[in-house]
């Protein structure tokens, strides 16, 4: 039977594609594979949500999971970009997920339990209390200094030196701490690092004061100890603001496992922890559902989404003998899963562990402020013992005399400025790119970005915005299109949403159908005037398959039609891949989707090398490689796939649209969806380690100066925490250059 009309003419079909929905539409939580499931008593439940962003999204959130009956509260954490639930045991995480999305939020659930008690910065609220103390303590005891400069004497300089004792001593004690516990640290293991003179000139000024104070001398110098607690922790501070406060991109992975399964027992389906999931249990997965376990599709038909875990933006067909993997999305059809892995054996899990090798390997970076104190330190040390015993043999024993300038001369070098030199830096440099939509999380991210050389780029959601667009409406009969976007609308897939959208955007209506039905894993057919259509896969429509992402409308006997799609590249990848081609860097393209879609998206941008088909191993290799052949790689992706390549890379960016662990696992991360940004981060991050080389010579020029002086004893204790103070704020207005 054919139609008659436009549509005798060519015809149509709807076959699948080769790129998948935006992952924040498509890597749908672990939704129906686990419904049913009760949480314990007094159960927590914890999602994350990728599109969280601002204040409304927090009110609307949360309100709309407190109108779900048995939700007792509900808090987002927009850092974390989380919202954990107290419910009744009764409520379901796929319930809650649903309402999430009918008020436009996609959720994955999060286990709870694998998610350590890091949620606060508590080295951070420890340094801030410390750098209040010293700076309360500094006020005061700054103002019994002056009484004494004025011109005190006898009993009441010496009550104001004891009040000032009694303020400055336990100070010292506490603000001090982080250094002293360095410092022993370093010590134990026979090694200087820039925290042992700091703790030295500290308790050396406390206890030159309290001699002082003990036998009535006329100079204390408390207010030198505290005011060098005080900039020392400023700089300390600083410095740790500027590091990653976020969890390891490991624990992230991790408790994106699927933490239940509905495990098929006797028929019956019983909702089990993945921890008692065994190897041969059956498994059911519903539609939407991640795949809780590694196994072998024993029931069902479907697509499967891999593109969390290969990049690859085509559903797969999947059907009996089909071999999929935890954290891949069941799209269309319900699937029974004979399980080969689960829990710590799972694919998943096996990437968690290459992300924690990876973080651990990142963290052996020595950063230059660390380079400079190795020489530094023991300098230090040489120069203020040298001064101990010079002056000790010049006064004939004068332990007093000796110790003031020993102690002026650990003061006045005191690394203070060196502390401040690169942190200061960082801190402008990254005002500045987060001006320009780039957030920095790595205290050395731009040290390292400064060497990079080579950047690699993942393709689905980084360079591409990881959704189909329809392409060719315009060369369809309208008539064909309406029905195309009927069949469209009753469907889920990526390709069938586009179409809907694209026809919709065209001011397109969707013809009236009759008896529509999704065939899982093929398509959607339809009566339409009384005759067969079909929207799908082009050997479902009997089409011939295109060389690149289409689908099929197919009606009666006539021929199918082919309706075109593109992956939309993000705006801004050309101007930045040219950018970092003009500064002489060695681009290449890595990803897990199709040779045809990859090779394309190289040609439209410029890119000629390119690797398609990927999966996650295969692209920590490649980094690896070429980091063991001396290059440093920029790894900028967006995936669960990419997440321990990101974490290998000697330096690494995600989009914010990216999944939490490959933010977490990333050093800087893309707050826009603009890419030109990167092109610039390179090139501050240059001009940022030239301005740390700066303070570093800024700083030797210092001691260059001020040591002799404290060397021949023409600089007190205090005149040295006051001229480290001013060394300090050269380096600090040398680093707002930047700006």
């Amino acid at each position: 039977m054919t139609i008659v009309g436009p549509l005798d003419q060519d015809s149509f079909d709807m076959g699948h594609a080769q790129m998948s929905a935006c992952p924040a539409c498509i890597a749908a939580p672990s939704a129906q594979n686990i419904a049913q499931m009760a949480p314990p008593k007094d159960a927590r439940l914890m999602f994350s949500l990728p599109m969280a962003h601002c204040a409304a999204c927090i009110s609307t959130v949360e309100s709309g999971l407190q109108a779900v009956p048995g939700v007792h509260s509900a808090r987002v954490n927009l850092t974390m970009k989380r919202v954990s639930v107290d419910a009744d045991p009764a409520v379901t995480a796929p319930q809650l997920i649903a309402a999430l999305k009918g008020v436009g939020y996609e959720a994955h659930e999060l286990d709870a339990g694998l998610l350590s008690a890091t949620e606060t910065d508590k080295q951070g609220r420890d340094l801030l209390m410390r750098l209040g103390v010293a700076f309360f303590s500094m006020m005061n005891v700054m103002l019994l200094s002056i009484a004494v400069w004025s011109g005190a004497e006898a009993a009441t300089r010496d009550m104001f030196h004891w009040i000032s004792a009694a303020i400055a001593i336990p100070t010292v004690i506490f603000s001090g701490q982080p250094f002293f516990k360095s410092a022993w640290a370093a010590l134990r293991v026979g090694r200087l690092g820039m925290d042992v003179p700091i703790s030295l000139a500290l308790i050396l000024a406390a206890s030159i004061s309290l001699f002082e104070t003990i036998y009535s001398g006329h100079h204390a110098y408390f207010d030198a100890a505290v005011m060098l607690s005080f900039f020392l922790l400023a700089g300390r501070y600083l410095d740790h603001r500027t590091r990653a406060v976020a969890r390891s991109a490991a624990e992230e992975l991790a408790a994106l496992e699927v933490p239940r399964a509905t495990v098929l027992v006797d028929g019956a389906e019983m909702v089990r922890p993945i921890s008692e999931v065994i190897a041969g249990d059956l498994v059911r997965v519903r539609p939407g559902g991640r795949m809780p376990v590694d196994g072998v599709i024993v029931e069902g038909t479907s697509e499967v989404d891999r593109s969390l875990l290969t990049g690859e933006s085509l559903p797969v067909f999947a059907g009996v003998g089909t071999v999929v993997s935890a954290g891949e999305v069941n799209l269309t059809g319900p699937l029974t899963l004979r399980v080969t892995a689960a829990g710590k054996d799972s694919s998943l899990h096996r990437m968690a562990d290459l992300v924690a090798i990876a973080e651990s390997a990142k963290t052996k970076y020595t950063s230059l402020a660390e380079r400079a104190s190795r020489l530094y330190s023991p300098l230090v040390h040489i120069m203020s013992f040298s001064a101990f015993g010079y002056w000790m043999w010049q006064t004939g024993g004068d332990v007093r005399f000796a110790v003031n300038i020993s102690a002026a001369v650990l003061i006045i070098t005191c690394p203070c400025a060196l502390g401040l030199a690169v942190p200061a830096v960082v801190t402008a440099a990254s005002g500045k790119l987060f001006r320009k939509g780039l957030l920095i999380k790595n205290g050395t991210a731009l040290e390292r970005l400064a060497e990079v050389d080579t950047v690699v780029f993942d393709k689905t959601g980084t360079l591409t915005m990881g959704t189909p667009e329809v392409t060719n409406l315009a060369d369809h009969p309208r008539l064909a299109v309406e029905v195309a976007a009927a069949l469209a609308a009753a469907s889920s897939h990526p390709l069938a949403m586009a179409l809907s959208q694209g026809a919709r955007a065209a001011g397109i209506s969707p013809a009236d159908l009759t008896d529509v039905q999704e065939v899982p894993g093929y398509g959607i057919q339809a009566q339409w005037r009384g005759q067969p259509v079909r929207l799908g896969r082009a050997v479902w429509v009997g089409a011939d398959a295109l060389d690149q992402t289409a689908t099929y409308l197919a009606a009666g006997d006539g021929k199918p039609r082919a309706f075109t799609f593109e992956d939309r590249i993000r705006s801004g990848a050309e101007s930045a891949i040219a950018a970092l081609k003009a500064q002489g860097k060695e681009i290449r393209l890595i990803s897990g989707d199709a040779e045809g879609a990859v090779a394309n998206l190289a040609g439209r941008l410029g890119i000629s090398d390119w690797i398609s088909g990927a999966l996650p191993a295969e692209k920590v290799s490649l980094v690896r490689s070429l980091t063991l052949s001396g290059r440093r790689v920029l790894m900028v992706g967006d995936g669960l796939n990419d997440t321990a390549a990101l974490a290998a890379a000697h330096v690494s960016i995600s989009p914010a649209t990216a999944l939490d662990a490959a933010r977490t696992a990333s050093d800087i991360v893309l707050l826009g969806q603009d890419m030109a940004p990167i092109g610039d981060a390179t090139r501050i991050a240059r001009q940022a380690t030239r301005r740390m080389v700066e303070n570093f010579a800024i700083s030797g020029a210092y001691n260059v100066i001020a040591v002799p002086l404290a060397l021949v004893g023409s600089a007190t204790p205090l005149a040295a925490a006051l001229a480290m103070s001013l060394s300090s704020i050269t380096v600090s207005l040398n680093a707002l250059r930047l700006k």
